[in-house]
């Protein structure tokens, strides 16, 4: 079961890092479109990912229209404080792309005007502002691979001592 999490402008390495160590646990692609807040060579980002990078499926873009240039057809998913749905309310086709903003500022207003119906949120409490970014990536892609019965996944562990 394929994913796509898409990340617009990210500026903290070490949320991109932890994302990159779900995506790379998860079996869903990264997608990183620019400009980034930092190197994609930062030792922070690189430190978060820890000896998964190999693993990862990711691929960079300038810019949001170089992005919709490549990827014309979704189905996509905004997440945004902003949105209507919460991000349960809604079905993840396998393939679907998961667009997260930047940590300042969310993705562009006119992105989600343009899309509002697949604009998603996660419900929290009125006083808070937002999540953090590589938790609402995380809560979201489980989300969308719970829905899937975490198709090819590993369900269970084994103790190594009994």
């Amino acid at each position: 079961m394929k994913f796509n999490i898409v990340l617009v402008e990210p500026e903290i390495p070490q949320n991109t890092g932890n994302i990159a160590r779900t995506c790379a646990a998860t079996g869903a692609a990264l997608h990183l479109v620019g400009p980034l807040g930092f190197s994609i060579e930062d030792r922070y980002l690189k430190r978060a990912g820890l000896d998964y990078w190999h693993l990862l499926d990711m691929t960079y873009y300038d810019s949001l229209e170089e992005f919709f240039k490549i990827h014309q057809s979704g189905p996509f998913f905004f997440s945004s404080t902003k949105a209507a749905h919460a991000y349960h309310q809604v079905t993840y086709p396998e393939g679907a792309f998961i667009f997260f903003g930047k940590e300042t500022k969310g993705l562009p207003e006119e992105l989600l005007a343009a899309n509002y119906e697949q604009c998603i949120r996660i419900p929290m409490l009125d006083s808070i502002r937002s999540l953090n970014l590589s938790n609402s990536v995380a809560i979201v892609l489980y989300e969308a691979l719970r829905q899937h019965d975490f198709q090819g996944m590993k369900l269970e562990g084994q103790l190594h001592q009994k």
